[in-house]
């Protein structure tokens, strides 16, 4: 295609647009190039401002954005990408074998304790039954324990009673053998004393005998009632772990159709929930399938964890530490309506990865965001700003977007600060560029606004009148060059 040819057409156009402006629409004016002027009539000053009004903006899609102090030298760009963080994805598997009810929908919104699905285990009736035999050997150790107290006070008044039958027979054989001693009394008492004495001794033995016994025995049963309720503590402990429920919650006493009971003895399934807000991303089973133990049913997705994933030039690390402070920028710089503004970005802290790459010589970095935007999605590309130099001195800058090229010029279109409805074309005199931002030597100052969206469209229409003719454009967009309404 012969480059003069959109130029041409655009020649064309403006002298359209002229011969509307006159209301002449004659064969002669649209044939000329170069209207006749008045030989009496003195030449237009020469103008770089162009009439944008707000018909025209709206048209041609026209944007401003404000110059702004960057430390541009300072500033290392690195391109990257959104990515979910490690905590982001929670995985919610069975922990028996059972039938499986899933209880949402893909893409479902949830909060802690919406219910995900129950399973319908064999495993957790067994798992009742040992809690239930746990339950009836504590009542029956304990109802034993409690009978000790009675026996031992029994065995101890069986004791004393013996102690003072045999003192008393003691006592009768001292007397039969001081009157033996003294010539009276008859041994056969005193052979019978003796013997009734020692069977009183033999039995006081057997008491302290069987007291002994039953010592160990209450000892030994209040060690059973001690494991009985230990273990009946572990199966709470897995029931809380398979429920999701406390301990308190399974043990509190609940209505069902045997009368009250404990909570445990009532749950016919295994009812789990989400522990986090967030998104269903994916279903692994089928309502009403069989699963086995730590088969995955459901995974939720919190969609704001996420961090920034950019990769740096190995030979950048040396501008590098952790703790610098970064922003995530938009992907592309624009202000245009429904595109994503580029005032949105996002602060953070550089982390700097543990390991880099030999083949690519790169390093990974990582940023979370101190706040979302709400264009932040995982898998979105951008690019991270990092300000390796903070004591550098901020300079002027606008983003390259709004930079043109003209053949061998750069320009600028700067909004007239006395005109919003005009903008003056400028030759750039331009400095350091970070690959997004470039610095302004000259020409501007803090505040001034300049073409961010349409700045190709005035290049190209001023290019075309001439850079010092000036002009206007139309509310269909098409441009009038000079200053003729």
């Amino acid at each position: 295609m012969n480059p003069a040819t959109p130029r041409t057409i655009l020649l064309v156009a403006a002298v359209a647009a002229l011969t509307a402006c006159s209301g002449k629409p004659e064969p002669e004016a649209i044939a000329e190039t170069t209207p006749a002027t008045s030989a009496n009539e003195p030449a237009a000053a020469p103008s770089n401002r162009i009439d944008i009004p707000a018909a025209v903006r709206q048209n041609l899609g026209i944007t401003f954005v404000k110059v702004e102090p960057r430390r541009v030298e300072a500033t290392l760009r690195t391109p990257g990408r959104f990515e979910f963080l490690p905590t982001a994805r929670r995985e919610y598997r069975t922990s028996l074998a059972g039938r499986v009810e899933i209880l949402v929908d893909q893409f479902d919104t949830v909060q802690p304790g919406t219910p995900l699905y129950q399973i319908d285990s064999p495993a957790w009736r067994s798992l009742q039954r040992e809690l239930t035999d746990a339950e009836l050997a504590i009542e029956r150790l304990t109802s034993r324990r409690d009978s000790y107290g009675p026996l031992r006070k029994a065995h101890h008044n069986h004791e004393q009673q013996l102690t003072r039958v045999i003192e008393i027979h003691n006592q009768r054989i001292a007397q039969l053998e001081a009157l033996a001693t003294a010539g009276g009394g008859r041994l056969a008492e005193l052979t019978e004393a003796r013997g009734t004495a020692a069977a009183a001794q033999a039995d006081l033995a057997e008491v302290l005998e069987k007291e002994a016994e039953l010592e160990a025995d209450e000892a030994e049963t209040i060690s059973g009632l001690a494991a009985a309720r230990s273990s009946r503590e572990l199966l709470l402990d897995t029931a809380a772990t398979l429920t999701g429920l406390s301990t308190e919650t399974l043990t509190e006493t609940a209505e069902s159709p045997r009368g009250p009971q404990p909570r445990w003895r009532t749950l016919t399934t295994i009812q789990v929930t989400a522990r986090e807000p967030g998104i269903v991303e994916s279903l692994g089973l089928t309502d009403g399938a069989w699963a086995d133990e730590k088969t995955p049913v459901v995974t939720t997705l919190q969609p704001d964890r996420i961090r920034f994933h950019a990769s740096a030039l190995q030979s950048d690390l040396g501008r590098l530490r952790d703790g610098l402070p970064a922003r995530i920028v938009t992907p592309q710089i624009t202000r245009i309506a429904g595109a994503i503004d580029m005032s949105q970005t996002m602060t953070g802290t550089l982390s700097i990865g543990l390991s880099g790459d030999p083949d690519d010589r790169t390093i990974d970095l990582f940023v979370v965001p101190d706040t979302l935007a709400p264009w932040a999605r995982a898998g979105i590309t951008s690019q991270l700003e990092i300000i390796t130099d903070e004591t550098a001195a901020p300079v002027l800058a606008v983003p390259n977007a709004a930079i043109q090229t003209d053949g061998l010029e750069r320009v600028l279109f700067r909004r007239d600060p006395a005109d919003p409805n005009r903008a003056i074309r400028l030759q750039a005199d331009l400095g350091l560029s970070d690959g997004r931002w470039t610095a302004v030597n000259s020409g501007l100052r803090t505040g001034d606004e300049v073409v961010l969206d349409g700045a190709f469209q005035l290049m190209l229409a001023s290019a075309n009148a001439g850079q010092d003719a000036g002009g206007h454009f139309h509310a269909d967009g098409t441009f009038h060059s000079g200053d003729d309404e």
